[in-house]
């Protein structure tokens, strides 16, 4: 039996590889060579997805990490700062993960230039920190755009628009890999167009594609040659990774023979966070377990806030010479994420991804950092725009800070029905964005709209029902209130 499933392997290899060779000749030149290093790395991972067997992690395994493995940012931040805080930054890059599209809330083109406060989007408020940051250090953090083939184009003209600011930008793609047919398991495309339907045959293959394809581009070589030690990654849409001089310094500041070559920073795991990544300890390494890793029977338990008590926020302090080591020795493991996709015209596809928080268990001295909730501030919906378009938070130099007339430090529970999905569609919906200072919990559902000036206060919860509409009049106070039902001012 070992055997015929070795023989199948061998030839799914064989095909695959054939396949590969035809979708390289279908073109010449530059991009010939760029998709050639580019099946690479697919066809490792893809040797590497043919011999898996069963889950990845045995549940019985499994073990809490040690106590020193996850600091306190607390402990951290104590040690103070050193004067000269700019040798310190001259050793960093700031890299943003920017390979993702705005679909999920309705808008064209890269997420990453949708606009999120006062007309700043999400990259010109990374472009302000780090200016502000090599203004007042008077120092030169650059900052990394990792790109894929869906956001290269669109980003590249709006970088012009920065020429001018205090910030040298970088940009390299992500790679490009074949969605592969999930009964065949060869590829769907048949040449290396982006076009028609030969569009959808191809996919970024997640965050983990980083290492390789930084290394890759020769961007890494470069950075290390300037004198830089460190990169600072984190997704482009979470506003709270901004560059955090404690944790810097707690890197650059460590002797020779215990330099960290990974920090990830964790936080308290709350309700709503219940699917994220979290950290054990693994046959004597610290090890990220995501769910899609986690046995059918454990899911549950996976999710408990008392047994998994912090989860990754994708905010990560990585080594460049430990990343360049990794890549030469081939040495840098990331578990396989197996993506489901059906295609428009119904065909189903697999895509082979990695994550690159799953790699800290290739890295010396790997530490997870318990940070405050406001270093992750990510907007995924719009629902998490209302929240960072509203008074909760004030912006300075690009950051946002929770506002200090705000009396608790937890921010409220807002879920904005599908009328409000598309950032089009939201923007209408809200003549002014409301006073939520004092607000707990808002669930919106439904046909409504805000007029200017409205306040929400504690818990509200405001449903029309199908056929119905509310509008809430302009400058209402709702406290603890629900109101449902057909609620129409009109104009007489």
């Amino acid at each position: 039996m070992a055997q015929f499933q070795e023989t199948m392997r061998q030839q799914l290899e064989s095909s695959m590889h054939d396949e590969l060779e035809k979708l390289l000749d279908t073109t010449t030149g530059a991009e010939r060579e760029v998709s050639k290093k580019d099946f690479e790395g697919f066809k490792n991972l893809f040797h590497r997805f043919l011999q898996v067997k069963g889950p990845s992690v045995e549940w019985i395994k499994i073990q809490r990490p040690p106590e020193d493995s996850i600091q306190p940012y607390d402990k951290i931040a104590a040690r103070g700062l050193p004067d000269n805080v700019a040798n310190s930054l001259n050793k960093l890059v700031v890299v943003k993960l920017n390979g993702g599209l705005g679909t999920s809330m309705g808008c064209k083109g890269p997420k990453s230039l949708i606009s999120v406060r006062n007309e700043n989007t999400f990259l010109d408020l990374t472009v302000q920190q780090i200016e502000h940051l090599n203004k007042t250090y008077n120092t030169d953090v650059p900052l990394v755009l990792m790109n894929s083939f869906n956001t290269d184009e669109d980003t590249k003209k709006i970088l012009q628009k920065y020429t001018h600011h205090r910030v040298k930008i970088h940009t390299f793609n992500q790679s490009r890999y074949p969605r592969i047919n999930k009964e065949s398991l060869l590829p769907v495309s048949t040449n290396l167009r982006m076009t028609g339907q030969n569009a959808e045959g191809w996919y970024p293959p997640g965050h983990g594609d980083i290492y390789a394809s930084f290394y890759n581009s020769g961007l890494l070589d470069q950075l290390i040659e300037q004198g830089k030690e460190y990169i600072f990654v984190s997704n482009i849409d979470n506003l709270g990774a901004t560059v955090d001089l404690h944790i810097l310094h707690h890197l650059v500041s460590q002797p020779n023979g215990k330099r960290c070559e990974f920090v990830m920073e964790v936080t308290d795991k709350t309700r709503a966070d219940v699917k994220g990544g979290t950290l054990i300890q693994y046959e004597g390494k610290l090890r990220l377990l995501e769910i899609a890793q986690v046995p059918k029977a454990h899911v549950d338990e996976f999710k408990s806030v008392s047994k998994f008590k912090i989860f990754n926020t994708n905010n990560l302090w990585i080594s460049l010479p430990a990343i360049k080591r990794l890549q030469e020795q081939n040495a840098m493991d990331m578990e396989i994420i197996v993506n489901p996709k059906t295609l428009d015209g119904g065909q189903n596809v697999i895509q082979l991804e990695t994550a690159v928080g799953a790699a800290i268990k290739c890295f010396d001295n790997a530490l997870g950092i318990n940070v405050p909730r406001s270093r992750f501030l990510p907007v995924k919906t719009t629902s998490d725009l209302l929240l960072v378009m509203s008074n909760l938070y004030s912006l300075d130099a690009g950051s946002l800070n929770m506002s200090p007339k705000r009396e608790f430090p937890t921010t409220p529970h807002v879920k904005l029905g599908s009328s409000f999905t598309k950032v089009q569609e939201y923007l209408i919906r809200f003549e002014s964005i409301p006073d939520m200072l004092e607000l707990d919990h808002l669930t919106v559902s439904g046909d409504v709209t805000f007029g200017k000036n409205v306040s929400l206060k504690g818990t509200v919860i405001i449903i029309a029902n199908h056929g119905d509409r509310i509008d809430i009049p302009a400058g209402s106070m709702l406290e603890n209130k629900i109101v449902s039902g057909n609620l129409r001012i009109l104009d007489h």
